[in-house]
């Protein structure tokens, strides 16, 4: 049986921890800021370190190497060098939305993960059914930009959606299943030919009278991404 101890309280941390706890792993606890950690790496096979990405080197260096044991951050944007001087290092960032300990448990189960480095940290998305990926170093933060525009931009752009429906008294669930239905549209057909509205038909006039419905400071957004609408749909086949 596998071993894990984790540095980091948060929601990350401690879902990653539960989830293996579920899944068998021995936990060797999960150690906060006031907690001592020169001596972390000890006695476990794997030390993931959970803290904010700009904690992520400082944190590593501090922990005294084992020499069997393997380190790993959870930081999607970062590569495996803020990791030294650990000879065994490893990458994992799950491609998932973990709100809570208790519910980040439940959806890192078969949850995609990008990983990097040595090879036990497979072990752990073995353990959690999960899929992965691998991301160099060079790729990394690219790809967590990806994430980023796939989640936050997409809560943001929800947000705009709710502001918007209010204007005109329109319940904000009534376009969730809208939404819902887009993204099946674009699994099934990819995001070019899932395109639909107004800038895939070339509907100038209807993106006008949409700009002057908007507040000023609604326009900017609708103005940015009605753009990025006309030139997908150039590439419509």
């Amino acid at each position: 049986m596998s071993s894990v101890r984790v540095i980091g309280r948060g929601r990350a941390g401690r879902s990653l921890a539960t989830a293996l706890g579920r899944a068998g792993w021995g936990l060797g606890g999960v150690l906060g800021r006031a907690d001592e950690v020169d001596e972390a790496a000890a006695g476990v096979d794997l030390l993931v370190i959970a803290v904010p990405d700009d904690a992520v080197a400082t944190v590593a260096s501090t922990v005294a190497p084992v020499q069997t044991t393997v380190v790993a951050h959870m930081a999607g944007s970062l590569g495996l060098d803020v990791l030294a001087p650990h000879a065994r290092r490893a990458a994992l960032h799950p491609l998932a939305s973990l709100p809570s300990p208790e519910l980040g448990a439940e959806r890192l189960r078969g949850a995609w993960f990008a990983i990097a480095g040595d090879h036990l940290i497979e072990s752990v998305v073995e353990a959690l059914d999960g899929r992965s990926f691998t991301v160099t170093d060079r790729h990394r933060a690219a790809y967590h930009a990806a994430a980023a525009i796939a989640s936050n931009h997409l809560v943001a752009l929800l947000a705009q959606v709710e502001r918007v429906a209010a204007t005109a008294d329109v319940p904000f669930d009534a376009y969730l299943d809208l939404v819902r239905a887009t993204i099946d549209n674009v699994a099934a057909l990819g995001p070019t030919e899932a395109l639909t509205g107004p800038a895939a038909r070339g509907d100038e006039a209807t993106i006008a009278r949409h700009l002057e419905a908007l507040s000023e400071d609604e326009r900017h957004l609708y103005e940015v991404l009605a753009d990025a609408c006309r030139k997908l749909a150039a590439c419509k086949s």
